[in-house]
């Protein structure tokens, strides 16, 4: 295999940016003793061109490092233990050379990761870390050369990508305890924070908060266990979220999202609730459903090694039991939530969302609102808004287990 000689313009790219790192003031000492013994990225800056571009990040440590390529869309991805991220805001927005755009953040406690996008297929000609030393911090490494689709399909396919990627944790449910369980299902997380808002507020912290709010009020009932998917801002990949309803047992399962239109495509306001359908009931449903089910692909999971059980899970779901359930409940919230807040002009929708493929447990996504509305956010952000939005979705579901015992109890009879 021919090997490929470094230019005297990457050398030079090198150069500049070793001389600008240099020239740029160190962090204060404030800052590189954050969130406790985590350590901490101070910065990082892209170098060359299509041809070989380099990525640099400084860090207050040497840490391990792990890197693999994804296909379709094209990415290369770093998993590294889990660091604080001290960047500037917009980080990444931006890219050079061989890449467009970068993203960052937790996956797992203990485990953050990187997603680099591609403009086209490139190889990994070099990821290494260096320690510390002479002043200089401790430094992340990533070459990048250009390839041809076919080598990078088999480079690939020879990585393990899926097998490291960690499992969501939660309370463990309790089998012996006869109480219907719900699960609730805060959407993002972690290295996917969901739309963003004015203010730099992202959808992961808003839906986790209520979901937590959530929680609290279906468990002071004693009627329900509660299972949540995560309680921190932990990435959680979209067929665990549906393997954790069904390994336990669950009798119902909610997600819970914030929508946002894009800039230009008009406003839209209030709280729906969608159910699983093979065709989405309107265009909006279908690009909502077609925007949640990227967020496997935004933190770097591939998702050509889904089980084939999962893959096909949208057609099981036509089971009339499971469907009929769902489309029950979405009614009662609906009802319910009426009298808390503002409800889309349609408020009941349905889409191919792949977080609610569970065949055996009646499942709903709520979309609380549109944070790219002035309105909605101020609901959002508020704290009485999210406590009587929490008690009427509380009310909904213990109204809808009420009727659904009464009507096995009926038939048992």
């Amino acid at each position: 295999m021919a090997v490929r000689t470094t230019s005297w313009a990457f050398f030079g790219m090198l150069f500049a940016m070793a001389a600008a790192a240099a020239e740029r003031p160190a962090p204060p000492a404030a800052a590189v003793s954050a969130a406790d013994s985590f350590p901490v990225v101070t910065d990082v800056r892209l170098g060359g061109d299509e041809s070989q571009t380099r990525f640099v990040m400084d860090l207050s440590r040497k840490i391990d490092l792990r890197a693999f390529t994804l296909a379709d869309p094209y990415r290369v991805v770093l998993d590294i233990p889990q660091v604080v991220f001290q960047l500037a805001p917009k980080t990444g927005e931006a890219g050079r050379g061989l890449i467009k755009a970068f993203r960052f953040g937790l996956v797992m406690q203990g485990g953050s990761r990187m997603v680099f996008d591609l403009a086209r297929p490139a190889r990994i000609e070099k990821a290494f870390v260096v320690d510390a030393a002479d002043g200089v911090p401790a430094r992340l490494v990533l070459d990048l050369l250009p390839t041809d689709r076919e080598s990078f399909l088999r480079k690939t396919a020879a990585e393990t990508s899926r097998a490291d990627l960690p499992r969501a944790k939660g309370a463990e449910a309790d089998s012996g305890d006869p109480r219907p369980l719900v699960v609730l299902d805060p959407g993002h997380g972690g290295i996917d924070t969901g739309t963003k808002g004015p203010g730099g507020v992202e959808e992961k912290d808003i839906v986790l908060d209520f979901a937590q709010r959530l929680r609290d009020r279906v468990q002071k009932a004693g009627k329900y266990r509660v299972l949540m998917t995560r309680t921190d801002d932990t990435f959680v990949p979209l067929a665990d979220r549906v393997r954790i309803a069904r390994d336990a047992g669950a009798a119902l399962f909610v997600s819970i999202h914030a929508d946002s239109l894009p800039h230009g495509e008009g406003d839209a306001q209030g709280a729906s609730v969608y159910t699983l359908s093979e065709t989405a009931t309107d265009s909006e449903a279908a690009r909502l459903a077609e925007k949640e089910n990227r967020a496997d692909v935004i933190a770097g999971v591939d998702l050509k090694s889904e089980p084939d059980d999962v893959a096909g899970i949208l057609l099981d779901l036509a089971e009339r039991e499971t469907k009929s359930l769902s489309i029950q409940f979405a009614h009662r919230l609906v009802g319910d939530m009426r009298s808390a807040t503002r409800l889309h002009k349609t408020p009941l929708k349905s889409a191919g969302f792949r977080v609610l493929r569970a065949p055996d447990v009646p499942s709903v996504l709520v979309e609380l609102g549109y944070v790219s509305n002035r309105q909605d956010l101020q609901s959002l952000l508020s704290d009485g808004w999210r406590n009587r939005t929490a008690d009427s979705m509380a009310q909904a579901i213990d109204s809808y287990f009420a009727a659904h015992m009464a009507g096995a109890h009926a038939g048992a009879n």
